[in-house]
This record gives C-alpha cells, sequence and structure tokens, in this order.
C-alpha cells in the first residue's frame, strides 16, 4: 500500500534558495472526505509535460494512503476538461532544501492567488525535523488547505476571520 506522511505549514516568505520549479494544474473528479481521485498535468519548460491519476485515501493526522500513476499527457488535458469539479487548482510548485529535508512550496494562483504553504514529506509521523525559519504556522490538520477542499472554498473568497 502506498502511504503519504506529510506535514503541511503556512510560508512567511518564499526562500531564495530555490532548486527548481514546475507548473502545475489539478482537479477533482471527486474530493469526499474519505477519498479523492485527483488529476493533475505537470508542465515542463522543455515541452515533457507529465499527467497522473492519483487516489487518496483519508488523511488521520499527518499520514493517508495514496497510489499515484503516470498517464498520458493528453488523457490528463482531456479528464482536466471534461471530468473534473471546478476550479482548477493552479499552482507553481518550488522545491527547496533545509537541513537535510525536501521542502516543496506551492504557490497558487487563480481562485486561491496569495495562498502559499510549504510540505515536508516524512518517513514516519514522529520523524524529527527542524522548521526553516521562512515556515509559518502549521496547518496540516485544518482542513481547509487541503487542495480538494480548494475548491469548493477558494483561498480568494475566505473572509478575514478564515
Amino acid at each position: 500500500m502506498g502511504i503519504e506522511i506529510e506535514r503541511k505549514f503556512l510560508v512567511k516568505k518564499i526562500p531564495r534558495d530555490i532548486l527548481r520549479t514546475k507548473a502545475i494544474c489539478q482537479g477533482y473528479i471527486t474530493g469526499r472526505a474519505d477519498r479523492v481521485v485527483r488529476v493533475r498535468m505537470i508542465e515542463e519548460a522543455r515541452g515533457n509535460d507529465q499527467g497522473f491519476l492519483t487516489i487518496k485515501g483519508k488523511t488521520k493526522g499527518s499520514v493517508r494512503s495514496e497510489y499515484e500513476y503516470g498517464i498520458p499527457p493528453g488523457d490528463a488535458r482531456e479528464m482536466l476538461d471534461l471530468l473534473c469539479e471546478r476550479p482548477l487548482i493552479e499552482k507553481e510548485r518550488l522545491w527547496t532544501r533545509f537541513k537535510g529535508f525536501e521542502w516543496v512550496i506551492d504557490q497558487f494562483f487563480g481562485e486561491n492567488q496569495g495562498l502559499v504553504v510549504a510540505e515536508i514529506e516524512l518517513e514516519s509521523p514522529d520523524q524529527a525535523f527542524s522548521l526553516p525559519p521562512w515556515a509559518g504556522p502549521e496547518v496540516t490538520q485544518d482542513p481547509r488547505y487541503f487542495n480538494s477542499n480548494l475548491i469548493r472554498h477558494p483561498f480568494s473568497k475566505w473572509n478575514k476571520e478564515d
């Protein structure tokens, strides 16, 4: 079984030492609390676009089941156009490292413009790591920050109390 162990944090400031970036468009065929089916298109600068179909189970703390499969880019584009709920999630993913760990930072656009979150994948839920100075509050267990929920309640529509 595929398992994802991930912690998520708001970002106070994007770090300067970005290793690489990719544009991502993703949509959800289904986004229920106990399971999601996601289609993702990763656009490469050199035209080597990649498509993925991902199935994720219910999140328990920072752990959930995850199955991801490469699919032809044309199929991914067609599924995004015809099968996925709106709005689609548009973001730029940036990679950096801090104290031996790879971090990914997602800078959102479109309906979620202004939202910036960082994620770290771990080998176990209790694995120790150092928080980078650019990382803000943890939002791992806050369902508002789940990408699958950002299609139903985009960041641009949150009020000041959110």
